[in-house]
């Protein structure tokens, strides 16, 4: 699975957004008078770093036909993911809008999602696609929580295995997009089952699981199917499952601006230090380094980092922790 990789090219199913966040850093929404307006959602930030990391994407989903879906349009186009899979759709969905606060201390990120676009995505959608261009499929959890959304990011599933694509799942759980949470365990669970990287934190393992206490060992249960499996557990670091072992790895530790975005670039830092053909622990790392960088800057997207400066950042700094 990971040698498939190195061709570095991924297909990524999921929303992207509009995030907006209060400037300067550390103030409140309530207290805003301006507003950074960057490019936001799950699958939108994995791309994008994968691309800033030297790998190709491409983005399937949908968007409404209004100035929000166009301004995501523009860009998915100037941060170079191609976008000929993302469709326009008109009605009364609306495209995903965040506002992110760069602040820890009591931190809000109020999200709008009622009549989300992104959810009408179709099986014709991720039919159109043509796999055997990619070199794995990546998707977050939130397109499974509604229809006819989850039917057609299942349906992608099936295309992928059928091309020979490893199909790489962020469990990325989103309580406020799902209809209840038993239908979310059920379905990112069935997910997870049909994936070769499972990547999530404690708490979604744990969801998935029935507890949190549970969600080590359904982890370590899922990478009997998986190749890989990495289990996050915030300033602990992270325990990753791959051909019968298990690897501890620390934390980048720095000063951080908010709490948002680390997941997403963990990801494409991982994926993209795969797709280079380096050793898991250093994968990892690399991945770890990754969403630290990200949480001391402003925005998602555009705080993933590019070669040059995951480069700097790993050269100044004193190391990880200690798994």
């Amino acid at each position: 699975m990971l040698e498939r990789l190195k061709g570095r090219r991924f297909l990524v199913i999921g929303r992207v957004g509009m995030d907006l966040t209060p400037t300067p850093p550390g103030t409140r929404t309530r207290a805003a008078r301006e507003m950074m307006v960057s490019m936001g959602g799950s699958s939108a930030n994995i791309a994008a770093g994968l691309v800033k990391l030297g790998c190709s994407a491409s983005l399937v989903t949908c968007v409404s036909d209004d100035a929000v879906g166009w301004y995501c349009e523009d860009q998915l186009d100037a941060y170079g993911i191609d976008r000929r899979h993302v469709r326009r759709v008109r009605g009364e969905e609306r495209t995903s809008l965040a506002l992110v606060e760069a602040r820890v201390d009591e931190h809000q990120s109020v999200i709008y999602r009622n009549n989300a676009a992104d959810f009408r995505m179709e099986l014709a959608d991720v039919e159109a696609v043509d796999y055997t261009a990619f070199d794995a499929v990546i998707t977050a959890g939130t397109v499974f929580a509604a229809e006819p959304s989850r039917a057609a990011a299942f349906r992608a599933f099936e295309l992928a295995r059928a091309a020979g694509l490893p199909v790489i799942f962020d469990v990325d759980y989103r309580p406020y997009s799902w209809p209840s949470p038993q239908v979310a365990a059920e379905v990112l669970s069935r997910a997870g089952s049909l994936s070769d990287v499972i990547v999530g934190n404690d708490e979604e393992f744990g969801f998935m699981a029935g507890g949190i206490d549970k969600g080590f060992a359904h982890a370590r249960a899922l990478s009997k199917a998986a190749d890989l499996v990495v289990y996050k557990m915030g300033h602990e670091g992270a325990v990753t499952f791959a051909g019968g072992e298990e690897l501890r790895t620390g934390i980048y530790e720095v000063d951080a601006l908010k709490p948002t975005g680390a997941g997403d670039s963990f990801m494409a830092g991982l994926i993209a230090s795969l797709t280079e053909g380096r050793p898991l622990r250093e994968a990892v790392l690399r991945g770890s380094a990754c969403a630290s960088i990200v949480v001391a800057k402003p925005g998602c997207a555009p705080a993933m980092p590019d070669k040059a400066e995951l480069k700097a950042f790993l050269d100044t700094h004193s190391g990880p922790t200690q798994g």
